[in-house]
């Protein structure tokens, strides 16, 4: 049970959050704070938070659990804000997705001091709209959410972050960070990054008003990642650039191989292309 949570970005991961644990009885209080008083208006009339304020260092004070739902870039100068209100207990987690540049923010905001109530977290559930209106109370129920301790942190402080997240429907799991910032590259920044290259691409082309209006359901589905908030993602861009990077490459071998056969007509080579990367969509998710 949280008596006080206090959510820094109030919207689709920290709303969701809130509306989830108020579901299930788990938190007496939720306050939310931001820059944007109007956005924290909506989110009280929606019943995501109880109350808000434009003070961080008020917002923290009393808190259990802070959790830093806001743009990877951000993250650093909150902490700085607040490092020297925090309650000695209070446990503060965010929702960032590249974990070695947030724990890095965090050691510059404690003078190179990883606290030990700092739990890095990153809820693997989303969708494309980002505002407090998108957010509901259900988005973590079968999906994952993973947590990279270090040898610094507390395990108390991991239990409370890991029953948080169980409560809100989600399945805990724990990655090294390394680990962590190379899976998450691959399966969930490279895809993002082709989202918004790819719709960037036929918006130039000299036919762009006939290729959207005939557009059909695979764009829909490629594309969808493209409506998703653009600072959150050139944030994720620039702090695991180096992750990113090879997982670009890696994507780009790949395409000079399709290219190449279909420039040489081996339909043989492109239907095994195909075929493979059919069977191994289907296994994954037949398995899921």
């Amino acid at each position: 049970m949280i008596n006080k949570l206090c959510i820094f970005g109030v919207g689709l991961i920290g709303g969701s959050l809130a509306l989830a644990l108020k579901k299930a009885g788990y938190c007496k209080t939720i306050v939310g704070c931001s820059r944007n008083e109007a956005h924290l208006k909506r989110a009280v009339e929606l019943g995501v938070i109880d109350s808000y304020t434009l003070d961080q260092k008020e917002a923290v004070k009393g808190a259990d659990i802070v959790l830093l739902a806001v743009p990877i870039r951000a993250i650093g100068t909150i902490l700085e804000n607040i490092s020297d209100v925090l309650d000695k207990d209070t446990i503060v987690t965010d929702a960032g997705s590249a974990k070695g540049s947030v724990i890095n923010a965090v050691k510059l905001a404690f003078n190179g001091v990883l606290p030990p109530n700092f739990v890095a977290g990153h809820p693997i559930a989303g969708r494309e709209k980002s505002s407090v209106e998108a957010a509901i109370s259900d988005l973590y129920e079968g999906h994952k959410v993973v947590l990279t301790p270090t040898s610094e942190t507390n395990e108390k402080a991991v239990k409370a972050v890991k029953e948080m997240w169980k409560t809100a429907g989600a399945t805990v799991e724990m990655l090294p960070i390394k680990q962590h910032d190379d899976v998450l590259a691959a399966t969930s920044h490279l895809p993002h990054v082709l989202a918004f290259t790819f719709v960037n691409s036929l918006s130039k082309s000299k036919y762009k008003d006939e290729v959207f209006d005939y557009a059909a359901g695979g764009f829909e589905s490629f594309s969808r990642t493209a409506s998703s908030d653009a600072v959150m993602w050139r944030d994720i861009c620039l702090e695991n650039k180096t992750a990113i990077l090879d997982a670009l490459d890696a994507y780009q071998e790949d395409l000079a191989k399709i290219k190449q056969a279909i420039s040489n007509s081996n339909a043989e080579e492109i239907e095994s292309l195909f075929i493979q990367a059919k069977t191994t969509r289907d296994r994954i998710i037949n398995k899921s």
